[in-house]
């Protein structure tokens, strides 16, 4: 038996090598026919390397705890197209390569929508990277030499569905300016792309070197994208405006007198 598992093991059949002794137990006792066995170890392995898959990709995307959309609030929002939002988590943007934008202010849950689509991504087989701008370009900007900056540029450009969050937050220079077009530049029209933003548009060239770099990098990003832009205040404030109400209540029932 041992034998047989190494054997099993070097032909890539895991799941049947670890479990092997329950294997022939299960067709022993059900008196499986050849036929059988070997559709029960196929979905054995099938199943394994369904899992194993699964488990790759969710580490490779780089994605963290995220709240699922049922915890959405939809009625917080002033202003957001919810049946937009639920078609993009159907993920059929990803096969016209269009590009998502989620334009709205902080606390609005335009990360956690983008969280949630590559989510789905990932659940659907895709391979998918969910990062930050500021991450992705002190990536790219710490490459020593033009043929290693090359080889992660195409890294960027290969991947199923690129997820880059918080653009806007943090000012550009010329140099990083320039790495993000050739990003949005190689998966333009052949991979989609979702971005987070706090700008309108319009805004872009307040961080960005130049008006030109701006309205180049927005041509590329929206001619072929669906734009969700959601008004409203911040809905982390109202929760934490929330719990500090619920905290001085509570200080102020523990300080009231017990009457005798």
């Amino acid at each position: 038996m041992s034998d047989l598992q190494s054997r099993l093991r070097a032909l890539g059949l895991l799941t049947a090598s670890n479990t092997l002794d329950d294997i022939v137990a299960l067709a022993t006792k059900k008196r499986l026919g050849p036929t059988e066995l070997l559709e029960h170890i196929a979905d054995l392995e099938e199943k394994d390397r369904a899992r194993r898959g699964l488990e790759r990709r969710m580490s490779r995307s780089r994605l963290e705890k995220f709240k699922p959309m049922v915890d959405y609030d939809w009625n917080w929002p002033s202003a957001i197209d919810r049946s937009l939002v639920e078609s993009l988590l159907t993920l059929d943007f990803v096969e016209g390569a269009r590009n998502v934008v989620l334009v709205a202010p902080g606390g609005l849950g335009k990360t956690m929508i983008a969280q949630n689509i590559a989510h789905r991504a990932v659940l659907a087989g895709r391979s998918v990277l969910f990062l930050s701008a500021a991450q992705l370009l002190l990536d790219l900007g710490a490459q020593e030499s033009a043929r290693a900056l090359d080889r992660r540029l195409h890294y960027y450009a290969k991947v199923g569905l690129l997820v880059l969050d918080e653009l806007g937050f943090l000012a550009f220079d010329n140099r990083n300016a320039d790495l993000l077009f050739q990003v949005v530049s190689r998966r333009y029209e052949k991979k989609s792309l979702v971005l987070t933003t706090n700008l309108a548009f319009a805004d872009w060239h307040t961080v960005f070197p130049s008006a030109t770099c701006a309205t180049a990098l927005v041509e590329r990003v929206v001619h072929h994208a669906d734009i969700v832009k959601i008004e409203g205040d911040s809905y982390r404030l109202r929760e934490s405006e929330l719990a500090a109400n619920t905290r001085r209540e509570s200080r102020r029932v523990k300080k009231k007198p017990v009457k005798t």
